[in-house]
């Protein structure tokens, strides 16, 4: 239980099949953020801990990942379910064995790109696990992801179906001007400050070093802009301290794990993705709905949503020279901005919505239980 892309789509995906009458049940190998009971008091299904795991549990771990694995057996017996669909590698992993142990007969693995440092021996047991039947088939959120699992993992191509997330179109389409200054000050962005927010986990993916080193540079054209970056993660003393040492922090808030994204897409005038590597996230669908002129980098599923200087720019990762360019292009031109902002509206509402996204899996679904 964390807050991020996978986690988004699961919990989405599980609301959308309850909504429908069907009986959903959500498991989590472990609480990384101490989510569980905010998220069972949100959710209308049942949310459950199996206590697998524990941040600096040392060899205790073993025997906690033993325990959560004995529990998830219990659960799959029990619970006689017709499909068991995993959200991670490690889940893949963990979690389909278990499922074909238990008899369950659809068994769905999905996959949201590049994994951090997953090591060759895992990667091994995973592959295995789709191409020989363990898994009855397994999902990529984007075609790239696709041609990635079949180029590098190896993964067999008849193994893979490719259904691409989908995100809740929101239906407050506008704010007041009061509402809108009053949001901005709780972030200490004024009025007149030209708002870019970046979402994501404060980790090496999502590449924010590189748009801070680009920020300087922005910066000396454009003073008058702020960049929020929402999320939280094991760089954050890292990401501030060189702020610091660029002496950009007036133009940088941090703002922590945030519940309110829709509510800061609202009052941001752009948005930045600087990801080293992705799937298909989430908070570049929800930026592009919201119709901010967007800057991500040439990266798996990105470059299947965003066509460059069509509906965003895109730039290479890694490459913040790149990054203060198009931030600076976008910034020059308002009638750019307004026409890339609205291409990304029109495409996302129309090609990656929830319904579109579970109205595939039900099909899959379905497919598996023939």
């Amino acid at each position: 239980m964390t807050v991020a892309g996978a986690q988004h789509i699961l919990l989405a995906q599980a609301r959308w099949f309850h909504e429908r009458g069907y009986q959903v049940v959500v498991a989590f190998f472990y609480d990384l953020d101490g989510l569980h009971k905010k998220w069972q008091e949100e959710t209308p299904f049942k949310v459950i801990n199996l206590d697998a795991w524990q941040k600096h549990g040392g060899f205790k771990n073993g025997f906690r990942l033993s325990l959560g694995l004995i529990r998830l057996y219990k659960l799959l017996r029990v619970g006689k379910f017709s499909i068991v669909e995993t959200f991670t590698h490690h889940a893949n992993i963990l979690g389909l064995p278990l499922a074909w142990l238990a008899g369950v007969p659809g068994r769905i693995a999905s996959h949201h790109g590049t994994v951090d440092d997953f090591p060759g021996w895992l990667e091994h047991i995973h592959r295995m696990i789709i191409n020989y039947g363990v898994a009855t088939q397994m999902v990529a959120v984007s075609e790239q992801v696709r041609q990635q699992a079949i180029k590098q993992e190896r993964i067999h191509p008849d193994c893979i179906t490719v259904i691409t997330n989908g995100i809740n179109i929101p239906s407050e389409t506008g704010i007041s001007q009061e509402v809108r200054d009053s949001r901005r000050q709780s972030i200490n962005v004024k009025q007149e400050e030209f708002l870019f927010l970046t979402v994501g986990r404060l980790r090496k993916q999502k590449g924010h070093i590189y748009l801070l080193n680009a920020l300087p540079e922005v910066l000396d054209s454009f003073p008058n802009t702020v960049f929020a970056f929402a999320g939280e993660g094991n760089l954050h003393e890292e990401l501030v301290t060189r702020a610091k040492r660029l002496n950009i922090m007036d133009a940088v808030r941090f703002l922590g794990i945030r519940s309110d994204i829709p509510a800061l897409l609202q009052i941001a005038d752009g948005f930045v993705l600087p990801s080293l590597w992705e799937g298909l996230p989430v908070a570049l669908l929800e930026a592009m709905a919201a119709g901010l002129p967007m800057v991500g980098t040439r990266v798996e599923g990105v470059e299947d949503v965003i066509t460059d200087s069509y509906n965003g720019l895109l730039v290479p990762p890694g490459d913040s020279k790149a990054l203060s360019e198009a931030i600076i292009r976008l910034l020059s031109n308002r009638d750019l901005r307004s026409r890339l902002g609205n291409a990304g509206e029109i495409l996302v509402k129309a090609n990656y919505t929830i319904d579109k996204m579970c109205e595939q899996y039900a099909m899959l679904f379905r497919y598996s239980l023939e």
